[in-house]
């Protein structure tokens, strides 16, 4: 993908998307999809925060020149051109990064490219209310990897050992929904840009990057995400054997299940299953079987019964 023309520095006023971007700027390689819906996302945000002053008028200009570049570059991938893949594509990378610190901190396995996945994971969700309101799972797992992500930062920092798994949070804690909550302590927190250089949102980002993230493919790994093997373990070769996995049971009352007379299905029906079919279809790109049987039977349940 052909390099985009740099942005100029970041107004103060910005502040809350800086995060967004740099997650932008991260994906270009990894994933152009979710790097132009974070832009995308920073787009409206900013929009909304300033779009009269001279120097946030220039920004987003700016940010529009690359929304549009890399809609041209990118053609007619469907991801781009129907809002229900991108948002199916958006919402599976975010669910397996977050699944994938999830598994970590149950694990007891606690490092920054962990703390960094869920936090990265909680600026995704919020780049999925560019379709529109968040579902009540994806406002909940935002919350929780938000929490998780600087309360492990911040165990690790005074030399404590995090507690692994959802323990230490209460259904009413009040965690900050906003997109700067608890970044001020994290360590992938970039530093404000002078006025006299251009925003460059990788220049604080960890030297570890991505690069350690160990994920076999299959598993809970998004697309492109680097599966390596650990360097502690002596192994120099990065081929990671495929893991087995658990395939949901599939209820038999599915295969004599007929579409009775009067099931009578609303648009919104239709809309809702066809999403599910698009969940399918993107987790099999992921090679995740699971996802895919899990969506194509609730895809099969609301048509046959009207029911989800």
């Amino acid at each position: 993908m052909a390099a985009l023309a740099p942005l100029p520095p970041l107004p103060p006023q910005f502040k809350s998307i800086q995060h967004h971007l740099r997650t932008a700027q991260e994906h270009d390689k990894r994933d152009p999809v979710v790097a132009y819906y974070c832009r995308l996302y920073a787009m409206q945000s900013g929009m909304k925060i300033d779009s009269k002053t001279p120097e946030c008028r220039k920004f987003l200009s700016k940010l529009m020149d690359q929304l549009e570049a890399l809609k041209k570059q990118l053609g007619d991938n469907e991801a781009i051109t129907q809002e229900i893949v991108g948002c199916a594509h958006l919402e599976n990378y975010a669910l397996k990064m977050f699944l994938y610190a999830d598994n970590e901190d149950r694990a007891g396995r606690f490092h920054k490219n962990m703390i960094k996945s869920f936090y990265t994971a909680s600026l995704l969700i919020d780049v999925i209310t560019v379709f529109g309101e968040l579902t009540d799972e994806n406002v909940k797992h935002r919350k929780y990897a938000r929490w998780k992500a600087t309360y492990i930062h911040n165990c690790l920092k005074n030399g404590e050992t995090p507690q692994a798994g959802p323990v230490g949070i209460e259904e009413d804690n009040d965690v900050e929904e906003n997109e700067d909550a608890g970044a001020s302590s994290l360590p992938t927190q970039p530093s404000q840009p002078s006025s006299s250089s251009s925003y460059d949102p990788s220049s604080s980002m960890p030297s570890g990057g991505y690069t350690g993230i160990q994920i076999p493919p299959g598993a809970h790994a998004p697309a492109n995400t680097p599966a390596e093997v650990p360097h502690s373990t002596g192994v120099t070769s990065n081929t990671i054997q495929p893991t087995p996995q658990t395939i949901p049971a599939i209820d038999p009352a599915l295969f004599s299940t007929i579409s009775q007379g009067d099931v009578r299905l609303t648009p919104e029906d239709f809309a809702r299953a066809q999403k599910y079919c698009k969940y399918a279809g993107s987790a099999l790109q992921y090679e995740d079987v699971s996802t895919a049987v899990q969506n194509l039977q609730k895809a099969l349940k609301l048509l046959t019964t009207g029911r989800e």
